[in-house]
């Protein structure tokens, strides 16, 4: 047998986009589909894999309308399920189906992929997993029922905005991956829907947010769900000290979170520490955190991961602006919330395909590496020979010192386009292609706005949080509850 042939039978079958997608698509993740959806008429022209994998294809292919993107869609299904039955022709067909669709599907099946890239990932970074948390808003069109439902945005005098959906989703800070979300009205709280996926979040999970996710509720349940956060303070919030405190020379330490709403509950105050980064021209950072112990969590590690808090920012340009989703294209209810459902796994497995490309290895590649001293974090070296090379060199070495190599979402997006319209083997496989789509790592020299945009409101200096000193009567209290807590 040839050299040359033996070489071929011998390649991984993992190269392919399609076998990339089932590595994470595996039949465990369609059991969960399978038992999230009630049983119903045997043979369906729209079963759950068809129609999920047309909903996925949907959101990454191109075209004009929703037509054009259903066709390819639809085209790119019958491959990846040859062995089935064809799904339905038309779209309004696959809009019927799709609107009978139980939201309980989609979610089931975001659970398991969860559950796979744990699996399939090292994503511990010093003991934590680091998980960054926001919210955006989504537009939709301007349709009566969506008005109704869905309410309006602005003040009662001016002119009403258009229909709004509210998301709020986690995104794994080192590497950029999407990891859950929950949708709403778009006057919806972000507060409340960080609580609803507190159940999400793996052991030793650390959130990191802004100044928005201060309070004493969100601070216990996340104390209660057995987790560590690391929030941006401001001076709207108050904290209790036992001495009083100067501000200014204020670096590190202890502080209580106690309001007055509390007290009056008889609720133990949270005990936590309160760090202070020098910024520039004057712009420190307040972060408070419930991880006591320094040697834990330095201030050092603190400034770093809040610094890594932009993938939240990036992830919803990912989703919005790369991928389209600007304004929902649906037009009921139903609909909108099947539709955000879809794109946002498309774009959870978009870029588990670029992680999975830019890290190169899986979850027990990276434990051998761990094993063999490779600290978690550190970028990839470039092989001589390699693809990746070339960028390596590039970046001329710009990146800041332990910040992880990510993925490009629109560099994978556009192998993803490709390998749909049946030309991905040109620039050859799949897997090779996708571990060059790295992102530049070099340092920015300039300023990211080149001119002020109208309208745009200018951010606000955050003030230091406010200090009080703990009273005898609150020490004597404080001592009740938390004897009686424990």
């Amino acid at each position: 047998m040839p050299a040359a042939t033996r070489r071929r039978r011998l390649r991984p079958a993992a190269r392919s986009f399609l076998a990339s997608l089932r590595a994470f698509l595996t039949p465990a993740v369609w059991k969960a589909a399978h038992h999230a959806r009630p049983r119903r008429r045997r043979l369906p022209r729209w079963d759950r894999q068809p129609l999920l994998v047309v909903l996925l294809t949907m959101t990454w292919c191109c075209g004009d309308s929703l037509a054009e993107r259903f066709e390819a869609a639809r085209a790119f299904a019958g491959v990846c399920l040859s062995k089935r039955r064809r799904p339905g022709k038309t779209l309004s067909g696959f809009h019927k189906a799709l609107a009978r669709w139980p939201l309980a599907v989609p979610r089931a099946v975001a659970a398991a992929l969860r559950r796979r890239l744990a699996a399939r990932f090292d994503l511990r970074t010093d003991g934590f997993h680091v998980f960054g948390c926001d919210g955006s808003r989504l537009e939709c069109p301007r349709v009566e029922e969506l008005e109704r439902r869905l309410g309006h945005l602005g003040k009662k005098a001016a002119a009403p905005a258009a229909p709004m959906v509210w998301v709020t989703a986690l995104v794994h800070l080192r590497t950029g991956l999407l990891w859950a979300w929950r949708l709403g009205k778009g006057t919806a709280a972000e507060r409340q829907h960080l609580v609803a996926l507190l159940p999400t979040l793996p052991a030793c999970a650390l959130v990191v947010a802004d100044a928005g996710f201060n309070g004493y509720a969100l601070a216990q349940a996340i104390v209660q769900a057995q987790a560590s956060f690391l929030i941006r303070m401001s001076g709207k919030l108050s904290l209790y000290v036992e001495q009083p405190v100067a501000v200014k020379d204020f670096r590190e330490g202890p502080v209580c979170c106690w309001p007055q709403e509390a007290q009056r509950a008889q609720q133990p105050p949270l005990r936590l520490r309160l760090l202070r980064l020098r910024g520039k021209k004057r712009r420190d950072v307040w972060l408070l955190t419930n991880v006591l112990d320094g040697q834990r969590l330095s201030a050092e590690q603190a400034g770093r991961y809040y610094r890594w808090r932009w993938e939240s920012e990036g992830l919803f340009r990912t989703y919005k602006r790369t991928l389209n989703k600007v304004k929902l294209l649906s037009r009921t209810v139903r609909l909108v919330h099947r539709e955000a459902e879809g794109s946002l796994l498309a774009t959870q497995l978009l870029l588990a395909l670029g992680v999975q490309g830019t890290s190169g290895a899986s979850g027990a590649a990276a434990a051998a590496a761990s094993k063999e001293g490779a600290a978690v974090g550190e970028p990839r070296q470039p092989v001589p020979g390699d693809r990746v090379e070339a960028r390596a060199v590039a970046s001329k070495e710009g990146a800041a010192v332990g910040e992880p190599p990510r993925c490009s979402p629109r560099q994978v997006l556009r192998l993803i386009r490709r390998a749909i319209g049946g030309v991905g083997g040109r620039g050859g496989p799949f897997a090779e292609q996708v571990r060059a789509a790295c992102r530049e790592r070099r340092r920015r020299q300039s300023k990211k706005v080149k001119r002020r945009w109208p309208r745009r409101k200018e951010s606000q200096r955050l003030k230091p949080p406010k200090f009080l000193v703990l009273s005898e009567r609150l020490k004597a209290l404080r001592a009740k509850l938390e004897s009686s807590a424990a």
